[in-house]
């Protein structure tokens, strides 16, 4: 399952991961988001171990969202020992995210 990221825990969860990391950042509004959060579920049980994947709530952490300049949802962005790597921004297909992650963990 997905982890929760939030301001209060980011800097922890994320910039001090010893594994590569995918936030999702989402609102509950946003239908694309609603459309891509089955896919970073089925990728956090595939990754589990290898890339740790979880989602953040754009209404409820203004803080991250405000620091990574994001403008639109759903936009998922991938850090590797505390920098960000890359980014993926709209409901894109699975197969989109699994070959950003994929570049991090080989």
């Amino acid at each position: 399952m997905a982890l929760e990221f939030s301001d209060a825990n980011f800097e922890e969860e994320v910039l001090k991961s010893d594994t590569p990391v995918l936030v999702d950042f989402w609102a509950e509004w946003c239908g694309p988001c609603r459309m891509i959060g089955p896919i970073v579920e089925e990728l956090s049980s595939e990754y589990e171990g290898k890339v740790k994947i979880g989602k953040l709530n754009i209404d409820h952490n203004r803080e991250v969202p405000n620091t990574y300049g994001i403008r639109s949802i759903p936009t998922l962005l991938v850090f590797k020992n505390g920098e960000l790597v890359d980014k993926l921004v709209g409901a894109v297909p699975k197969s989109n995210i699994t070959s950003k992650l994929e570049a991090q963990i080989n």
